[in-house]
């Protein structure tokens, strides 16, 4: 398996986890006064997902750049 593979693999359960910590966020408020640490649980997976998911956009355009520079060089 391959970088751009566990990359993916990793983003797809980054973002079940950061869905399941979502659905425990709400869940907790309908109870009541959550605690910080359920308030601030999904910040972690969503700065994760961000960065893997900067990382999955940008792939394609660094692929034209290498192509490209291969061609013309």
């Amino acid at each position: 398996m391959d970088w751009n593979k566990w990359v993916r693999q990793i983003h797809r359960w980054l973002s079940i986890i950061f869905t399941l910590t979502v659905i425990a966020n709400f869940v907790a408020m309908a109870l009541g006064q959550p605690p910080a640490w359920i308030v601030y649980s999904p910040l972690l997976p969503l700065f994760l997902l961000l960065f893997s998911g900067l990382y999955m956009f940008v792939l394609p355009y660094a692929a034209k750049g290498r192509s490209g520079q291969r061609a013309g060089g």
